[in-house]
């Protein structure tokens, strides 16, 4: 097996569960919510692979997003089986990416240090 292969497989399973995300899903759960994948790691020997998603909206929105994405992992499973060729369709897992959140709280603190310094140092 090629040392690429678990990489391209991961992109192939980002792709097509993105896809999934725009037409497939029909939970009303998830598209109370924007997601998208950023994510997609999986096990050298492609049995396992971790979706991570990022969702915005309120944190109860948030909540919802994920229940039915968890709730929708079968039918996810199936999907990929049919459109990415593997001999075996991995185990899939779901988790919610909180890295652009973060991100985003570090900008702001950020910013609120930079206007206190320029505040002291006018004052």
């Amino acid at each position: 097996m090629s040392s690429q292969r678990p990489q391209k497989v991961a992109e192939a399973i980002k792709r097509e569960v993105s896809d999934l995300l725009i037409r497939g899903i029909k939970d009303t759960r998830v598209s109370t919510g924007m997601v998208s994948v950023t994510k997609v790691d999986i096990t050298g020997d492609l049995r396992h692979a971790k979706i991570f998603v990022s969702v915005y909206g309120s944190a109860d929105e948030q909540e919802q997003t994920m229940l039915g994405l968890r709730s929708a992992l079968g039918y996810i499973r199936s999907e990929i089986g049919k459109r990415v060729p593997m001999r075996f369709t991995p185990d899939l897992s779901i988790w919610q990416d909180m890295s652009l959140a973060q991100g985003a709280e570090i900008l702001d603190l950020l910013d609120r240090i930079a206007r206190e310094d320029k505040t002291r140092a006018e004052g």
